[in-house]
């Protein structure tokens, strides 16, 4: 049976209808916000997963090219893996969801948000992540929310939630909020060097409307929602768990301190082979085989209690840090001879190498998606091979982290970036994580400023990522420690990976993934304290001793580039009948070319001498005749009367006799041959456009063209 919900959001009409469609989910929610309608349909397994230990979540945005009106690209015509942007959209549905889910559910859950319209000013985005927490409410699963979310932009110095396409385009602030009644749950953003001050009270706003869409699904649920299903629980085996507690607390509080993350986990398997033949002496090895999940289980929760209550209690890291305390830091740059910009970034264990390549503006990157970009002139990317993390297995190629990650590291230095009119290059930078022990992608954010000065582009000002950790009190949120710089065991332990990336101005991109069910503003606040202090010091002490400024001239092996302009009119010239003219100066120059439709021309040429060359002959095919002005031409006809002077760019003009020389001559071959080239100037342009030139020049012009 159809029900319908209308409330208003942002001053704009947003509507949940359930009941007509996809009626064999779990819960489904056609979400109408203006005319953007977005279906989210959620499903669970009616038994769990057998042999995880985690809760198995998969979240899909499905954009659908039909709901913007394209017909896809390729062979087949129909939408094919998901974009970047749907991915990253998929993985900010996700982040609020999972915390609030039962910590023992282990049923395979299934969120597929399909995005059928799109109207640009309102967000599918921001639909699909409202809708997916209304399906889950109303649904059978085992949810405690409800969620909501929304965009906030920044313009002239206001906050404005939702913005329109015209409002993002003026905006310092991208910033996508997600949060329950009580507490934030998700940040992500991009912002121009925002302070800290504004940005906690852009997330202020953005709650005040959150709360609001929370209450209006609160009620739906109260009234539509269906009693939440029982599951089979996956608690970990209190008795078993004790009976290793009381074993091997002591010992592994030892063995998980140490520097050298390779260490501790060497340690922790042979405490696992230990334990195991424990049980076995003490149980027998049916029982050791018949615990094995059980028992990894069982010494996952110690080593979790253990390291949190040494953070908590004693304000104590396993590798002996302050709770304030960065990593020992270090970077370099030009390590490779052959690339355009290169930048080692080390912290502690966590090693990245990011290198830079200049290319034309043609080969920015084409997207082929829902929303209005259609082209990327920086491109970030970021690979996480097996061996960064001391493991054998075969590469697959980037996941849905490694987007992620990459994403928000490009995310971080867009704000610095020269003009396409102040250095037109496209840019891609690609981030090798070498070696990681946790923030890999803040490691890539410091790599990537260091590259880019390396290879002469001119940022604004470096930009450097720093994260935090968190960890509170079960029993009181109030109650917490906080650490800057977290290793990969307080991320895994912890409940909180606050990552920002900034300059000494302001923040330029956050992303915060949380493991509880929210964050205070006090505890967003300190982060963004701590993080900024942290950030000074990278910048200030680590990477300015390095690279302080970037390279002034660009490396030998980039394009060079020369620009000019010519007349809209004059393009057709330029490139010539099927590209033969463009082509044939490509051909005897060596360069690449790109006219833009306003007429800017850019020459990339790899040895600098072709690039001049190029450009001339560019010039002379888009030259525009003024009168009086001087020109070189080639005599192309002699003729009784005078000669006709080829001026290039298919303009061709008459030296008659009487002006070519101020004495008196009898015939024009006396000083003119075919193919001679001279300097004339242009002394009338006739009704018929007929150009007529002179050789008799003033003394001032007679001068300048010696010189």
């Amino acid at each position: 049976m159809l029900k319908t919900y209308e409330t208003e959001l942002a001053g704009r009409k947003l509507v949940f209808e359930t009941g007509k469609l996809a009626g064999l989910s779990n819960g489904s929610v056609l979400v109408k916000y203006g005319e953007t309608v977005v279906l989210v349909n959620v499903v669970a397994s009616k038994e769990p997963k057998e042999g995880i230990d985690f809760f198995p979540l998969s979240v899909d945005f499905e954009e659908k090219l039909y709901a913007v009106g394209k017909i896809p690209g390729g062979f087949t015509k129909r939408e094919g893996k998901p974009g970047d942007k749907a991915i990253l959209t998929s993985r900010a549905i996700d982040r609020p969801l999972r915390p609030l889910f039962p910590k023992d559910f282990r049923n395979d859950v299934c969120v597929v948000a399909t995005v059928m319209s799109v109207e640009q000013d309102n967000s599918p985005e921001v639909a699909a992540m409202i809708g997916a927490s209304a399906a889950l409410s109303i649904s059978d699963i085992p949810f405690g929310g409800p969620t909501a979310a929304v965009n906030v932009g920044l313009v002239d110095g206001k906050i404005i939630i939702n913005p329109t396409v015209e409002e993002r385009e003026k905006s310092d602030l991208t910033l996508t909020v997600a949060g329950t009644m009580d507490k934030i749950a998700m940040i992500e953003a991009g912002a121009n060097e925002v302070p800290d001050d504004i940005m906690l009270e852009a997330i202020k706003t953005a709650h005040v409307e959150i709360k609001k869409i929370c209450e209006f699904i609160q009620k739906m649920k109260d009234e539509i929602g269906k009693p939440k299903f029982e599951y089979k629980s996956f608690k970990v085996d209190e008795e078993l768990y004790d009976e290793l507690e009381k074993e091997f607390a002591d010992r592994m509080k030892i063995d998980v301190q140490d520097k050298d993350k390779t260490v501790i986990d060497n340690r922790m398997d042979k405490l696992a082979e230990d334990a195991k033949e424990y049980l076995k002496e003490k149980h027998g090895e049916e029982f050791v085989e018949e615990k094995s999940q059980d028992i990894g289980e069982a010494l996952y929760k110690l080593e979790k209690k253990i390291v949190r209550s040494m953070i908590f209690d004693e304000h104590k890291r396993v590798d002996g840090r302050a709770l304030d305390e960065i990593r020992p830091l270090s970077c370099e740059v030009g390590l490779l001879p052959r690339v355009h910009g290169s930048g080692l970034f080390t912290r502690g264990q966590t090693q990245v190498l990011t290198v830079a390549t200049l290319g034309m503006i043609s080969e920015e990157q084409i997207l082929d998606g829902i929303d209005e970009e259609e082209t990327k002139r920086y491109m970030h990317q970021y690979n996480f091979p097996p061996y960064s993390v001391g493991e054998a297995r075969t590469s697959r190629g980037p996941g849905r982290r490694e987007i992620g990650h990459g994403a928000l590291a490009e995310k971080a230095l867009v704000p610095v970036l020269p003009s396409k009119e102040e250095f037109p290059y496209s840019m891609r930078l690609v981030s090798e994580v070498l070696s990681s022990n946790g923030s890999t992608s803040q490691a890539s954010i410091c790599g990537s400023t260091l590259a880019l000065m390396d290879a002469g582009v001119p940022i604004k000002r470096p930009v450097a990522g720093i994260s935090t950790g968190l960890v509170t009190d079960p029993n009181d949120d109030k109650n917490y420690v906080m650490l800057t710089d977290i290793q990969g065991i307080e991320d895994f332990f912890g409940d909180m990976d606050f990552k920002v990336g900034g300059t000494e101005k302001g923040i330029t991109a956050i992303q915060v993934d949380i493991k509880v069910d929210g964050l205070s503003y006090d505890i967003i606040a300190e982060a963004f304290e701590r993080t900024k202090i942290a950030r000074k010091h990278i910048l200030n002490d680590i990477m300015k001793p390095v690279i302080s400024e970037p390279r002034k001239e660009i490396s030998k092996y980039a394009p060079k580039i020369i620009n000019t302009k010519i007349s809209v009119d004059k393009i057709k010239d330029v490139i010539g009948p099927g590209g033969k003219m463009i082509n044939k100066i490509i051909e005897e120059t060596g360069v690449k070319i790109d006219i833009e439709d306003d007429g800017t021309v850019f020459i990339y040429a790899t040895e600098m001498a072709n690039g001049p060359r190029a450009l001339e002959m560019i010039e002379e095919i888009a030259r525009e005749i003024e009168v009086g002005k001087i020109y070189k031409g080639k005599v192309e006809k002699i003729v009784n009367f005078g000669a006709f002077i080829d001026l290039g760019g298919g303009n061709e003009g008459l030296l008659h006799k009487s002006k070519i020389s101020k004495e008196h001559i009898e015939k024009v071959e006396d000083i003119l041959k075919i193919g001679q080239e001279v300097t004339v100037k242009v002394s009338q342009i006739d009704d018929q456009n007929r150009i007529n030139l002179t050789m008799k020049f003033e003394e001032n012009e007679e001068k300048e063209i010696k010189e």
